[in-house]
């Protein structure tokens, strides 16, 4: 034996750190299982087996990650995975303000900076100005619902009076 079939394994891990690099970029389990595989065929290669042999190891070991390990590790993966609302689906639970009249069939809401055609999920009629929240997203429209009003500046909130807060004591309190 000499020179290039000496360092054919070699040859088998840089495919597979280049393998992975793709799957790093990728992330989706496919050049992780087939950069595996070229592992196993470096690992033919070590032994001495011929070229031949270690193409039909880096076969079989790719088929056999691939329809085998691949979708068990993704079973067991995805459950764990924390899902992030993307797209149209990371609108779902924003506010909005309505900037034309929004009614079951028609309006337009104002929703992170972007104008979107809206309709309510009630049929009530919200007018410009209000606050709402979007319920859902049907297409390239905002299903959206009013939201209470918030309390007017100078009007005191649940449980304080207009010169502070209420002063019963509190069982915390230093007596």
């Amino acid at each position: 034996m000499g020179g290039l079939e000496d360092l054919q394994w070699l040859l088998w891990v840089g495919l597979a750190l280049l393998l992975g690099a793709v799957e790093v970029a990728s992330l989706d389990l496919v050049f992780g299982m087939v950069a595996a595989a070229a592992l196993v065929a470096a690992l033919s290669a070590a032994l001495g087996l011929s070229l031949p042999l270690q193409v039909i190891t880096f076969a079989v070991a790719a088929f056999v990650l691939l329809a085998l390990a691949r979708p068990a590790v993704l079973r067991y993966v995805r459950p764990h995975l924390p899902l992030v609302a993307t797209n149209a689906d990371a609108n779902v639970g924003q506010r909005a303000e309505v900037l034309e009249q929004v009614t079951a069939r028609d309006g337009r809401v104002k929703l992170r900076g972007e104008v979107w055609s809206a309709r309510t999920e009630s049929g009530d009629v919200l007018l410009a100005g209000a606050d709402v929240e979007v319920v859902r997203i049907d297409g390239a429209t905002a299903v959206v619902r009013a939201l209470p009003p918030a309390d007017p500046p100078g009007r005191p909130a649940p449980g304080t009076s207009p010169s502070g807060p209420d002063p019963s004591p509190s069982p915390w309190s230093p007596s």
